[in-house]
This record gives C-alpha cells, structure tokens and sequence, in this order.
C-alpha cells in the first residue's frame, strides 16, 4: 500500500558570503582604485536586506545609488546616514539571533567617526563590520 505524500518546496533560501574580511576589502581597493569597495558595501546591503526585513519591515538604500548620486550632491552626509542605519540594523539582527557580539550605530560613531582622529579608527570598525556581518550572515545559512 503506497502513500500520496504532498512535499511542499522549502521557500528559497540565498546562501550568504561568510568570508568577509578586512585585508580582502583593503588590497582589492587598493588595486581596483575603490571599485571593489562600491561592490563590497552593495553587496552587504544586500545581504542586510535579505536577512533583516522580514523582520524589522526596513530597505537598506543601494549603496551605487548611495555613491553615485547622493553621496555628490549632500557632500558625504547621505554617506553617514547610511552606515548609522546599516549599523543598527546588524546590531538589531545580532541581538535577534542571540550572537554574542556588540555591533550598533555606536561601533560606527565611536570607531568610524571618532576613531579617525587617532587614525586607525576606520579600520577597527571595518574590522567589527565584517566580523558582524559573517556572524549574521552563518546564521541566516545554518537558521534560516
């Protein structure tokens, strides 16, 4: 006697990049003249939107938009704006999946902002991006 067993697809589901790493973005922006970075910022966006917006309701804006036209015409402020958003929401979704690691809109202002007086501020906080999003991003891939 054979059973009719209805198998309902999964709904699909991205495999997210888990490499993201500091010197990567740094040398291939060196030798690429900043293209790999455009690339790398619109990539994460993406990756932020696949996971956080069913659950917070929110679109992270594409950063080639970002860059390419509103970066020139609010000279770097729209630049701001966008990584204190994208820094929360990585926070917020760290603390969603219960990811012991601190990440918010304050790494970015401590780090990014005020960090670059002593220089190397930047770099620490590209560092923890990265770190975040591979955190968030082995998440959603083994999670859901």
């Amino acid at each position: 006697m054979s059973e009719n067993v209805s198998v309902t697809k999964p709904v699909r589901k991205f495999v997210l990049k888990t490499n993201r790493g500091f010197w990567k973005l740094f040398f291939l922006s060196l030798i690429t003249f900043g293209i790999y970075s455009i690339v790398f910022y619109t990539s994460l966006g993406n990756d932020v939107n696949i996971i956080a917006s069913r659950n917070d309701g929110k679109r992270t804006m594409n950063y080639c938009l970002l860059f390419f036209l509103l970066m020139p015409i609010t000279c770097g402020i729209a630049a701001i704006v966008w990584f204190h958003k994208i820094s929360n929401r990585i926070g917020g979704e760290l603390v969603r999946k219960g990811i012991n690691y601190r990440f918010s809109a304050g790494t970015f202002w401590l780090w990014n902002l005020l960090g670059a007086l002593i220089l190397v501020g930047p770099f620490i906080y590209i560092a923890k991006l990265c770190k975040a999003m591979n955190f968030i991003c082995l998440s959603y891939n083994t999670e859901g």
